[in-house]
């Protein structure tokens, strides 16, 4: 019986240690810094698709918006001598930045994708239904989320 007590108690620390290490499983702040000390920054070359990741870069063009379903402010950000991606920040749920022109900085907290042309980071607001990580970005020292 001890044996068997013993055993379930390990089963459940090695459950329990990645999901803490990870953030599964436990309230959305507490997730939001799990996932914030794990994000790569503008500086990592290192990004795959599905990761957070955080830092700055110039705007080098304003896009039109995206309006077909959810509405999303697009611009290209120069993240790295050469590497653009595109932020494309949903103004259904978070504010629009206005005044937003090229040479301007931005600061981003989002979801990183891949694609044939950079990458797109979304997710740069709040989620309402508080099952994915908070994004955000900065411009001009205001945040919008």
């Amino acid at each position: 019986m001890k044996k068997l007590v013993l055993a379930l108690i390990a089963l459940i620390v090695v459950i329990t240690i990645p999901n803490m290490q990870s953030g599964v499983g436990t309230d959305s702040e507490t997730s939001s810094a799990a996932v914030t000390q794990r994000s790569a920054t503008t500086t990592d070359t290192r990004w795959r698709s599905g990761s957070q990741v955080n830092g700055s870069g110039t705007v080098v063009r304003v896009l039109s918006d995206d309006n077909d379903g959810s509405r999303h402010q697009r611009f290209i950000l120069e993240v790295s001598a050469g590497r653009t991606v595109l932020i494309a920040h949903n103004i259904d749920l978070a504010p629009r930045i206005r005044s937003l022109s090229q040479g301007d900085t931005v600061s981003f907290f989002g979801q990183f994708e891949t694609n044939d042309r950079g990458g797109v980071i979304h997710w740069t607001h709040k989620d309402p239904q508080g099952r994915h990580v908070d994004g955000w970005l900065e411009h001009d020292g205001q945040r919008y989320q």
